[in-house]
């Protein structure tokens, strides 16, 4: 999987010049959904077939400060995955300095529009295999 790169907007940033620590909640599900779109899986198509895909937790390990202009490569990876939850991982490193950024997960259950589970074993069958072929 190719790493999603975004560049920090001015607007992101506080009155210091650094990213705002809730704009990485952002950046992470921008680079999901691109992780998704390259497993040929798009957000929009689960949603058109009645599955959703909720975070129910969130840990972000905040190491070093990004600031306007600085360029993100987002590695996202699966950690685990049961049928019910996803375990997604994002690196966040600052392209010009090298350094890591953040380490965080995100945790993702797979609810219908009734908000009742769903096993994706029987909904998205090649969906649920890719992700079966990325945990470690």
């Amino acid at each position: 999987m190719n790493p999603y790169r975004r560049r920090v907007q001015y607007y992101e940033t506080d009155m210091m010049g650094i990213t705002h620590h809730a704009n990485y909640l952002h950046f992470m599900e921008e680079a999901r959904i691109d992780f998704m779109n390259q497993l040929g899986f798009p957000y929009a198509r689960m949603e058109a077939m009645d599955v959703f895909s909720p975070v129910k937790a969130l840990s972000v390990d905040y190491r070093q400060p990004c600031t306007f202009d600085d360029e993100l490569e987002i590695a996202v990876t699966v950690k685990s995955f049961n049928e019910v939850v996803l375990v997604i991982g994002y690196e966040m490193t600052n392209t010009k300095t090298g350094g890591t950024v953040c380490a965080a997960t995100s945790e993702h259950c797979f609810l219908n529009r009734e908000g009742h589970f769903v096993r994706l074993r029987r909904a998205l069958p090649e969906f649920y295999e890719k992700l079966k072929e990325l945990c470690p």
